[in-house]
C-alpha cells in the first residue's frame, strides 16, 4: 500500500507540475495577443491595486452581496489556498504515518485552523453543489444563472474539492487515532469522533489508511492539477488563479466596478487622434486578436457563475444576449484560434481545428458562422448589471462596444432605426432633428405658464453671477414628458433662489448614444464642440459647475468630457434638489398622498451611485408611501433606453420596459417615479399601453422626483396634469 501511493502520487506530482507550468505559459502567451493598452493603464497605482486584491478576495465583496452563497464561496477559495501545507503534510506520511509539518504541526492554533477550514471549506462545496442542483437548466430554463455553463467541468471541480476535504478530515480522525487521543480537545474540534471510530484499529491498520487516504488526497490534487493544465479554457477552475491578476489590472486601481465612462479609443498602445489617426490604427474591434490584453484576461477569467445572466436585462426579456454566453464565446473563439495567431508567417504546421477558427467572422450570424450574432450585439442597453455583480471583474460593456464601434464606423452595419438618430444629430445636433431655436420653447412656456423668466448664460446674466448652469439635454427642452421635468426644476431652483442659467441654442447632444452605439466619430465631434461652448461660457465662472437632469449627459459631462478637455463640477439635479432641502430652501410641506415605487436610472445609479438622494426626496414629501420593487438599486432593472436602444426596436422577447412596468404593477403602486427623461418615456409608454388594455389604473402617474417635490413645495398645489402621450422614438 505505501510502495503503491508513493509511487502513483509522485508520478502524478510531476507529471502535473511540468503540464500546470506549461499551461500558465501558454496563458500569458494566449494574453499576450492581444492588443497594447495605452501605458499607465492598467499598472499606475500599484499599492492601490494590491490592496484592492486582497480586498476584494480576503474581504469577497463581490461574492458575499450574494448571501450565503458567498460564505460557502469565502471558505472554498480560502480553503483551497490555505491548505496547501496539509498537501506538503500528506507527501511526508505516504513515507512515515506519523509525520507533521515542521515547526507548526504540534501547534493547537494550526490544527484548529485545519480543522475549522477543513470542516467548512467541505460544508461550503456541499452549499454550492445543492445551489447548482436546485438551479440546473432543465428545472428553471432561462431563468437558471447556469443555463449554457459547462455542467461538466463545474462537477469535476466540485468533486474534487469535495474528495479533499473529505481526505483531510478523514487524515485528521486517523492521525487523532494513530496518536493515541482519548479524549476531546481543541486539536481535533471536529475530527474527535472520527478519532473514536479509528481508535480501535491496530497501528498498521491506520498507517495503511493514512497511506491510502493521503494517497487519494495527492492523487485527486494533480489529477485536477493535470485536467485543467490540459484545458487552459477551462474557467470554473482556472479563475482561481486568474481572478487575481485580473482585479489587480482592473480599470479603476482602488477597485470601482468599470462603469461611467468608456475608455477612450486606442490602437497599438496609443490613444486614437481622430483629427489625424494614424494610417495602421485599428477603429473598434473586427477580430480577436485586436481585444487589448486585459480583454483576453477578463476572457479566459470567466468562471461561468452567471451572475452577469442572472441580472441581464436582454437575457431576462427572451432575447439571445447573455454577457456570460458572450464572454465564454469569446474565450472559446480565442483559444481555438491562439494556434493560428501563435504559429507566426508559417502557417504549414497550423491544426486544422485552429486554421477553421481563424476564417469565423467575430461578428456574424449562424449561417455565416459568426462568433457573436448581430442580434446579441446590438441588444446591448449598456445598463452596467454584468459589470456590477461580476465577481471577477470582467468589462463586459467595454468589449461590447468596442466590437460596435467597429461595425458603426468601418462596416456601416447597425440596426437601420439608428442611422435616423444619428443623422439627426449630425444635421440638427439633437435625436429628434428638430430646429436648435426649438430648445427655447420650454424657457417661453414656463414663462407663460408661470411668470419665471430662465436666463441663458452670456446673454442675459454674467457667468460670474451664476451659481449653477443648467445642461437641459435634448429630452429635457424637446420631448414633451421630459419637459415637464425641466420646467418643474426650473421652477424649483427659481424658488430656492438659486442664480442658474442655461446655455439655450448653444447646447447640444452629449454624443451619449452615439458613443454606446459604437459611433466614436460622432461622439468626438459633439464632444469637442460642447467642451469649447462650456469652456467659453463658464470661463469667468467662479466655480465650472453644472447641474443636469438627464443621467446620460450627467455621465457625459462628469466622466467622459475630461477625456476631451472639459473638467468640470456636474452633479445631478436630485443631488441638489436634496442639497437644497437639507439647508432649509425648498421645503415640501404640501402632502401628495399615494403609494409610490422608484425606478433607479442605470446610468444615475449603477454607473455613478447615486441612490440616496432621490430617495430622500421622495422621504420628505409629506404623503407618499415608498415601497421599492424587488430588483433596485445595485440590482435595479433597466428600461430598456440605455446604449442607444432608446432609437431601436425591439422586435424579439418582451419588451424590457414592459418587464420593469409590470414589476412596477405588481405592488399596485399610484406613483412611478424616476430621475431620468429616457426612463420617463419608456415607463410612461409601457403605463399608457397598460392602462389601454385595461392592466393599470387610469390614476396611475410616471413623474420625475422634481415634479413630485414641486407639488409638495407650491403653497397652493395644482392638480397633476395628465400625462400627455407624445410620438417618440422607435423603441417607445
Amino acid at each position: 500500500m505505501q510502495i503503491a501511493a508513493i509511487i502513483v502520487s509522485l508520478v502524478l506530482a510531476v507529471v502535473g507540475v511540468a503540464l500546470f507550468v506549461r499551461a500558465i505559459l501558454q496563458i500569458y502567451g494566449f494574453v499576450r495577443l492581444g492588443q497594447k493598452l495605452p501605458a499607465g493603464a492598467r499598472n499606475n497605482a500599484p499599492k492601490a491595486r494590491t490592496v484592492t486584491v486582497l480586498r476584494e478576495f480576503l474581504g469577497h465583496t463581490r461574492m458575499n452581496k450574494w448571501g450565503v452563497i458567498g460564505v460557502a464561496h469565502w471558505f472554498v477559495a480560502v480553503g483551497f489556498f490555505s491548505l496547501v501545507l496539509t498537501l506538503v503534510n500528506a507527501f511526508g506520511q505516504l513515507f512515515d504515518a506519523d509525520f507533521v509539518l515542521p515547526v507548526i504541526g504540534h501547534w493547537t492554533i494550526w490544527n484548529l485552523f485545519v480543522e475549522a477550514v477543513g470542516t467548512l471549506t467541505t460544508i461550503g462545496i456541499l452549499v454550492l453543489i445543492v445551489v447548482r442542483q436546485l438551479s440546473k437548466p432543465n428545472k428553471a430554463g432561462r431563468k437558471s444563472r447556469f443555463a449554457g455553463s459547462n455542467f461538466g467541468q463545474a462537477y469535476f471541480v466540485e468533486a474534487v474539492v469535495l474528495i479533499v476535504g473529505l481526505c483531510i478530515m478523514t487524515l485528521r480522525g486517523l492521525e487523532g487515532a494513530l496518536a493515541g487521543v482519548d479524549h476531546y480537545q481543541a486539536s481535533y474540534l471536529v475530527s474527535y469522533p472520527l478519532v473514536q471510530a479509528f481508535s480501535g484499529a491496530s497501528v498498521a491498520t491506520l498507517s495503511n489508511m493514512i497511506y491510502l487516504t493521503a494517497g487519494i488526497k495527492i492523487a485527486t490534487s494533480f489529477i485536477w492539477m493535470i485536467t485543467v493544465a490540459l484545458n487552459t479554457d477551462m474557467g470554473v477552475a482556472w479563475h482561481r488563479f486568474l481572478a487575481f491578476p485580473n482585479i489587480w489590472f482592473k480599470r479603476n486601481a482602488t477597485g470601482e466596478v468599470s462603469l461611467g465612462a468608456l475608455l477612450p479609443m486606442s490602437s497599438n498602445g496609443e490613444a486614437i487622434d481622430f483629427e489625424d489617426p494614424a494610417d495602421d490604427a485599428v477603429f473598434g474591434v473586427s477580430q480577436i486578436e485586436e481585444f487589448s490584453w486585459k480583454g483576453i484576461l477578463d476572457f479566459s477569467t470567466c468562471t461561468e457563475c452567471g451572475r452577469c445572466q442572472s441580472q441581464c436585462p436582454a437575457w431576462n426579456t427572451g432575447k439571445p444576449l447573455s454577457p456570460k454566453l458572450l464572454i465564454m464565446s469569446l474565450r472559446d473563439h480565442a483559444y481555438n484560434k491562439a494556434p493560428y495567431l501563435l504559429a507566426g508567417e508559417d502557417k504549414s504546421g497550423v491544426p486544422a481545428e485552429a486554421a477553421a477558427e481563424a476564417e469565423r467572422p467575430l461578428i456574424g450570424t449562424a449561417e455565416e458562422n459568426g462568433v457573436i450574432d448581430p442580434d446579441v450585439l446590438w441588444s446591448c442597453t449598456t445598463c452596467g448589471a454584468c459589470v456590477e455583480q461580476c465577481p471577477v471583474d470582467i468589462e463586459h460593456i467595454d468589449h461590447i462596444v468596442d466590437m460596435r464601434r467597429y461595425q458603426v464606423m468601418i462596416e456601416s452595419n447597425f440596426p437601420t432605426e439608428a442611422g435616423t438618430m444619428l443623422k439627426n444629430l449630425e444635421n440638427k445636433g439633437n435625436p429628434w432633428g428638430l430646429a436648435t431655436k426649438a430648445r427655447l420653447d420650454w424657457v417661453k412656456e414656463l414663462k407663460k405658464e408661470t411668470g419665471i423668466e430662465v436666463p441663458v448664460i452670456g446673454e442675459d446674466i454674467d457667468p460670474a453671477e451664476v451659481e449653477y448652469l443648467y445642461w437641459v439635454g435634448c429630452a429635457g427642452a424637446l420631448e414633451d414628458r421630459a419637459k415637464k421635468t425641466t420646467k418643474a426644476f426650473a421652477e424649483l431652483l427659481h424658488t430656492a433662489g438659486v442664480k442658474f442659467a442655461i446655455l439655450g441654442k448653444e447646447e447640444t447632444c452629449t454624443g451619449d448614444s452615439p458613443r454606446r452605439l459604437g459611433n466614436e466619430f460622432l461622439f468626438q465631434m459633439l464632444g469637442a464642440q460642447n467642451v469649447e461652448t462650456l469652456n467659453a461660457a463658464l470661463e469667468d465662472a467662479p466655480v465650472k459647475r453644472i447641474v443636469a437632469t438627464c443621467p446620460h449627459c450627467f455621465n457625459t459631462l462628469a466622466n467622459e468630457y475630461p477625456q476631451l478637455g472639459g473638467h468640470f463640477e456636474v452633479i445631478h439635479h436630485t443631488q441638489l434638489l436634496q442639497h437644497l432641502i437639507d439647508e432649509g430652501k425648498l421645503l415640501p410641506v404640501n402632502p401628495v398622498e399615494g403609494l409610490i415605487t422608484y425606478h433607479d436610472p442605470c446610468y444615475l445609479g449603477r454607473h455613478n451611485k447615486v441612490y440616496t438622494p432621490p430617495r430622500e426626496i421622495i422621504e420628505k414629501v409629506p404623503g407618499l408611501r415608498n415601497e421599492e420593487m424587488h430588483r433596485h438599486k445595485e440590482r435595479g432593472f433597466c428600461c430598456g433606453a440605455g446604449g442607444a436602444r432608446m432609437w431601436m426596436e425591439e422586435r424579439i422577447g418582451k419588451r424590457i420596459n414592459t418587464e420593469r412596468v409590470d414589476e412596477a404593477l405588481s405592488l399596485n403602486p399610484d406613483i412611478v417615479s424616476t430621475a431620468c427623461p429616457f426612463c420617463l418615456v419608456m415607463l410612461s409608454d409601457s403605463v399608457n399601453g397598460k392602462k389601454n388594455e385595461g392592466a393599470a389604473k387610469e390614476a396611475l402617474r410616471v413623474v420625475d422626483v422634481a415634479q413630485l417635490l414641486l407639488e409638495s413645495v407650491k403653497a397652493d398645489p395644482a392638480a397633476p396634469e395628465a400625462e400627455a402621450e407624445a410620438p417618440e422614438p422607435v423603441s417607445s
